[in-house]
């Protein structure tokens, strides 16, 4: 028998070409050392890799030796046994190689294939259309015969069987691997210490994140996978609630009570006063130590009248000052007349009641939007070119094509905005393709039939159309970058001059740039300021020893010579509202003292540190509280005016602008009734101003998408 295979072999290898024989001695002298490692005198990955002849789909003669794995059927190239052993067997590829041991000799093929799981059904690979195994006869060892191809796994229940055949191996292998099941279980204190974060997040993160939410099945599972039990919502949530609110609501309530006055800051009434639907206003208190305060959020619907505002503030105040009203040094709120400010002052002479100059900012756009004959004029050009872009089926279809080249993305012009301001920006993002539409062929037809696409070709085409669409978006991002900077860093009332002077300074700068009269803009700025200035803005500057400047003889003396004849008259004014009358004379006096002598060098010099910050780039206060501790430790000659001093210095000139999530609002419109979803609302305020976290989610969501494509780009 084995004379006659090796005729054959011979025989057969005698019209076969140079490939054919070469690969039939690499199929040799693979069997050979296989059978050398079968007897323990090899590698141990022999057990599970068989050499096998591949004939070539066309002809049927054997084309390559190949190595196919005996646990699950795959072929690879049989030139480098080791690495595939290594990248199929010992790193995971093989789905039915398990067995750590396997790495040893095995005795025999048997043994081997009797210590490894069983090849599961629905992982065995279909036959390959192009390669089919081929066992020719060897000089060797009998070859067993070719294994026939498998036909495609078809159950009774169609495709979807598959899915519960996968579930019936997986709870097999389960069994057979202990390793695979849920983590172990945590300590006690571990898991309890893991849930009482998770529900603090929740509390945290109030409509936002639905208690709910936990019921679902895979987050149940990601509970037991990390070693926790399974819990029920109202078992996390209910059972920390009461607690969470109570300790929170106490410790602000004790930290309120501690400080020796507080500015009470409202914010969420200018929505309401623009919105008929539901929103949120809350109220919190600024302490002398810097820290913010969540107080209460009042659900409110549409426009709320001034004197329901007045009547709800003086209740807050009331409530937090406990009956000792003077503890309260003043309001601040964003949307208020000044009458309405005026009332409440007119309960306590010693309260100090602002406008928030973040709206003040915002307005002061609508002011030069309505008021100013260049916003009005490019607006109108803007609005026409949008509704002809918008509503020309031909010219829209041209528009968008260049808008889809350009920027990624299409849509239309914004056009119902009553100030212009949307379709100026849209207009100034998309200047490019609009510029190139009318450049386009088909555009130029479209010309030939409507006048007025040849009268808004003539405008694109316009260079002074562009230089004053420049004009107007250059000022009114110049505001908006001011606005963004008094959002992010919270100035307090001493810094309200400097920076409407700094507004004044870059003014005159854009219109030395573009070459348009400063009258108009002048007097549009000179009327939102006297609308929002308070007396309390120059006293708290010569007051705040941030401002002291250094004059020729070396002294640091409050900057009087920066206020106006009437600023520094409502100093005095002020400062004698703010004592009793038996005190008022006496500070004068000691304001006079402060004018001519200031502060000592050192401590001066101590108060005016700045550092850098990295996360704005910014040079910042180093000692921001030091302004108010000077007054109150190294100032205390001046017993009168040091009273004014500390209740003016720390007043905050912005009424906190809490950007609320829109499920939150809808969350508190669809629970109004429930004590335990005011709780909840309660510590989700509470927990964003403590980190403080101003933005909404909405908002951070963006950015992050934005860095999300940021990076797309950057890689391609």
């Amino acid at each position: 028998m084995e004379a006659g295979a090796q005729e054959s072999v011979g025989g057969a290898g005698a019209g076969e070409d140079v490939t054919v024989r070469a690969a039939r001695k690499r199929f040799e002298r693979l069997l050979a050392v296989r059978c050398k490692a079968m007897k323990g005198k090899g590698a141990w990955y022999w057990a599970h890799l068989e050499p096998v002849m591949v004939a070539d789909a066309g002809s049927g003669n054997p084309a390559v030796a190949k190595l196919r794995c005996s646990l699950c059927a795959a072929l690879f190239s049989a030139s480098n046994p080791s690495r595939t052993a290594s990248e199929h067997l010992k790193r995971g590829a093989c789905p039915n190689f398990s067995s750590p041991s396997s790495a040893t000799p095995t005795p025999s093929l048997a043994a081997a294939s009797a210590a490894v799981d069983p090849v599961p059904i629905s992982s065995l690979p279909p036959p390959s259309p192009r390669l089919r195994p081929h066992y020719p006869p060897s000089r060797r060892r009998s070859i067993p015969a070719p294994t026939p191809p498998r036909p495609p796994l078809v159950l009774s229940g169609g495709k979807e069987d598959l899915v519960a055949l996968a579930r019936l191996e997986d709870s097999v292998k389960k069994l057979k691997s202990p390793l695979a099941s849920p983590a172990a279980a945590l300590p006690k204190p571990q898991a309890d210490a893991a849930l009482t974060l998770l529900a603090d997040w929740l509390l945290e993160y109030g409509g936002a994140v639905s208690p709910s939410a936990l019921d679902h099945p895979k987050f149940q599972s990601f509970l037991n996978q990390v070693g926790l039990s399974s819990i029920s919502p109202c078992q996390l949530v209910l059972s920390h609630l009461e607690a969470r609110y109570l300790e929170v609501l106490s410790d602000s309530e004790d930290r309120i009570r501690d400080a020796a006055f507080f500015q009470l800051a409202s914010d969420g009434w200018k929505s309401s006063a623009t919105s008929s639907e539901h929103t949120l206003v809350s109220f919190v208190a600024n302490l002398p130590n810097g820290s913010t305060l969540f107080h209460r959020s009042l659900l409110t619907t549409g426009g709320a009248p001034s004197d329901y505002a007045e009547e709800v503030l003086w209740d807050v105040v009331a409530r937090l000052c406990g009956g000792l009203v003077d503890r309260c040094a003043g309001i601040i709120a964003d949307r208020f007349n000044k009458k309405a400010l005026l009332n409440l002052e007119s309960r306590n002479q010693r309260m100090v009641n602002l406008s928030c100059q973040l709206q003040a900012f915002n307005s002061l756009i609508k002011d030069f939007a309505h008021q100013l004959p260049l916003f009005a004029k490019v607006s109108a050009n803007c609005l026409k070119l949008a509704n002809f872009v918008n509503n020309q089926s031909q010219v829209r279809s041209i528009f968008l094509k260049y808008q889809l080249e350009e920027h990624g993305h299409s849509r239309l012009l914004r056009s119902h905005c009553s100030t212009g301001l949307a379709v100026v920006e849209d207009v100034t993002e998309f200047a490019r393709p609009i510029q190139m539409a009318v450049l386009d062929e088909d555009y130029k037809v479209v010309c030939l039939e409507e006048p007025s696409a040849r009268e808004m070709a003539e405008l694109i085409q316009d260079g002074g159309f562009w230089t004053e669409l420049e004009a107007v978006h250059s000022l009114v991002s110049l505001v908006k970058a001011m606005a963004r900077d008094i959002e992010m860093e919270r100035p307090l009332i001493g810094q309200c001059l400097p920076l409407w002077d700094e507004l004044r300074s870059k003014l005159g700068d854009w219109r030395t740039k573009y070459g348009i009269d400063g009258g108009l803009v002048d007097n549009v700025i000179d009327q939102r300021f006297k609308k929002n200035y308070h007396p309390a803005w120059s006293a708290a500057f010569v007051l705040d020893p941030l401002f002291l400047i250094k004059d020729t003889s070396g002294k640091y003396l409050p900057p009087f010579k920066c206020l106006s004849p009437e600023q520094d008259k409502d100093v005095d004014k002020l400062i004698m509202r703010l004592v009793s009358p038996e005190e008022a004379h006496v500070a004068l006096m000691e304001l006079m003292k402060w004018r001519s002598e200031g502060l000592d060098p050192l401590y001066a010099q101590a108060v005016q540190v700045k550092q850098h910050d990295p996360s704005t780039g910014k040079m910042r206060n180093a000692n921001p509280q030091s302004r108010r501790l000077v007054w109150e430790t190294c100032l205390t000659e001046f017993k009168c005016l040091q009273k004014v001093a500390v209740r003016l210095i720390f007043l905050h000139a912005t009424s906190g602008e809490l950007k609320h999530n829109s499920t939150l609002i809808r969350w508190m419109c669809t629970h109004a009734q429930s004590r335990a979803a005011q709780k909840m609302a309660f510590l989700t305020v509470h927990s964003k101003i403590g980190r403080r976290d101003f933005l909404s989610d909405e908002e951070k969501d963006a950015e992050l998408f934005n860095m999300a494509e940021n990076d797309d780009a950057s890689a391609a």
